[in-house]
């Protein structure tokens, strides 16, 4: 049973709940233990067997009792329950961006809508627009959200892909397959994942495919042979693996790597010297010239081996003509995190906690950064707490040896463009994230003129999740990227690449052109407890697939970034 599963029927068990008008505060106390299990590394399954459930915050007898039972029998007796009278497709209404359970529950009471296709003729029509407080502009940020749910249906996150094959191919190395590894968009470190593909090399493709589909993790075996297998997990997850020869590892990893795009590249340069480039090797005639590995296949066209996260025809290709490519920023090149939470707002742990595992994984500093009273829901500070925080960071800074623990703030930007804090608490702090929690359905130029008004603020040291995206929940609201970059560029404001894999946020391609422009990232895993700090590896691939190097990374800095004095304003 992954944690996944566990959350996911808690928010269901939250939102049928509020869908029939029950108690808020019991609702909110389930959506808080789904957030909580969500974020959790360490496996559901064995703290229940061990009994350690309630030790995690906002886990009390009741809810306890409820995740044993999912986990021990996969059935919640009381979401069953709730469940009753609610079908299917008022389930996947509440789904949608922008809908959720109050919406649904006034689209059917009002309308009889009972699925998304009648809520969306419903938004199409008008007659949405009969509901209490639901204007047009909320009808077509409906529609929008109905888009962006059948876009995403059928593409993974990254976060939830790669562990799954992480597993697998450990799986496969303890049974004595050496050469097996994920291809494919996963390879490339993609945001989202469409088919997941491993491939592997050995002397009895047979031996492996049965291997592979005898793991533990597979539920239903889709096809099994000499060369191909293919299974799906106990979440319904396909998983292909496919097996070549060692002569043509490298070509069938180049190949099945992509991107299609770089791959028709490289076989026009093949074709210009007189080579035939395919998955099986590089070809001159009949005669096989490379394809062990894919250094070779490189190599014998030219180039030097270019990483797979640059495999996008995005220029890869002419800067590894020149000599060009850049030597990408590294998980070992960071120097610390500047934006994470405790359980002073909405963390987990202490802020001695917090630094005591941020200096294990070899941290110089921390930035802690909670919350500020706006998101009250989420235990914000008001001044006084924060002006209490910073006595209490220097008071562990007193205790924890090996790592310097800063005073910070996630504060938030309000509707207006003004900051949920005021200027002279701000400047006692060391560092500053602003981010955007509400009023995600401005227009573009509103939202734009809202982030320009935090960059222009003299405290400001860094834009936080600069879209808002959630991966495969919802599109970021509408921003004038660019705009933002240069405004960032002029000020010496940095902008986050946030690392939890359901943000992402900046993407790549923003942090490419924040390369362009001069302009520092950020990379920080927003962590909420201890072990969320790891997620910074989806970040620093982001940031490679962005063609950042270490001096376009503000947190590779040996020294933390403090004070203004740090980068030209």
């Amino acid at each position: 049973m992954r944690n996944e599963d566990v959350a996911d029927a808690l928010d269901l068990l939250a939102d049928v709940l509020e869908f029939k008008g029950e108690n808020p505060f019991k609702l909110r106390a389930y959506r808080k233990a789904a957030r909580v299990l969500r974020d959790l590394q360490e496996d559901v399954s064995t703290l229940v067997a061990e009994g350690r459930l309630r030790d995690l915050p906002g886990i009390g007898e009741g809810i306890e009792k409820k995740v044993a039972q999912f986990v021990k029998t996969g059935k919640m007796d009381a979401l069953e329950a709730a469940m009753e009278g609610v079908s299917p497709g008022i389930v996947e209404i509440m789904k949608i961006p922008g809908v959720g359970p109050r919406t649904a529950a006034l689209a059917r009471e009002k309308l009889n809508v009972q699925s998304v296709e009648e809520l969306a003729e419903a938004a199409r029509s008008g007659r949405l627009t009969e509901l209490p407080g639901m204007g047009a502009k909320k009808a077509e940020n409906i529609l929008k959200g109905i888009e962006f749910m059948r876009r995403a249906k059928g593409r993974m996150p990254l976060g939830k892909v790669l562990p799954l094959v992480e597993s697998l191919l450990d799986e496969l190395r303890r049974h004595g397959v050496k050469n097996v590894v994920a291809a494919g968009s996963l390879r490339r470190m993609c945001e989202t994942i469409g088919d997941i593909d491993i491939l592997a090399s050995g002397r009895s493709g047979e031996k492996i495919v049965r291997a592979f589909t005898g793991l533990p993790l597979v539920a239903r075996v889709l096809a099994s042979g000499d060369t191909k297998g293919s299974i799906l997990t106990a979440d319904g997850t396909q998983v292909d693996l496919r097996v070549v020869e060692p002569a043509s590892y490298g070509a069938a990893l180049q190949y099945f790597t992509g991107s299609k795009a770089h791959n028709i590249r490289l076989r026009s340069i093949a074709r210009d010297r007189g080579l035939k480039l395919s998955e099986y090797g590089l070809f001159r005639d009949e005669r096989r010239v490379a394809g062990r590995t894919e250094e070779e296949i490189y190599e014998v066209l030219g180039l030097p081996c270019i990483p797979p996260v640059l495999r996008e025809d995005r220029g890869e290709i002419e800067a590894a003509l020149e000599g060009k490519l850049p030597k990408l920023v590294e998980l070992r090149d960071i120097s610390g995190d500047l934006h994470v939470h405790t359980n002073w707002s909405d963390g987990h742990n202490s802020i001695e906690e917090m630094a005591a595992a941020a200096r294990k994984r070899g941290y110089r500093y921390l930035v802690i950064s909670d919350h500020t009273r706006a998101l009250k829901i989420f235990g914000g500070l008001d001044a006084s707490r924060l002006l209490e925080q910073i006595e209490e960071v220097k008071r562990v800074n007193a205790r924890v040896r090996g790592i310097r623990v800063l005073t910070g703030t996630e504060v938030d930007i309000r509707a207006d463009g003004t900051l949920d804090m005021a200027d002279e608490v701000l400047a006692k702090l060391d560092f500053v994230t602003a981010s955007v929690h509400s009023g995600f359905a401005q227009d573009r130029d509103t939202m734009t003129r809202r982030i320009l008004a935090a960059i222009e603020n003299p405290h400001v040291d860094s834009i936080g999740h600069l879209t808002g995206r959630l991966l495969g929940e919802r599109d970021g609201y509408d921003v004038d990227v660019d705009a933002i970059l240069r405004a960032a560029a002029r000020t010496g404001t940095a902008l986050e690449l946030n690392a939890h894999p359901a943000r992402l946020d900046i993407n790549d391609q923003a942090c490419r052109r924040a390369k362009e422009l001069g302009v520092k990232v950020a990379i920080n895993t927003d962590a909420h407890d201890v072990e969320q700090l790891d997620l910074m590896r989806f970040g620093v691939a982001t940031a490679q697939r962005g063609w950042l190097e270490r001096s376009d990374v503000l947190n590779a800095r040996a020294e933390p970034p403090v004070g203004k004095g740090a980068r030209p304003r």
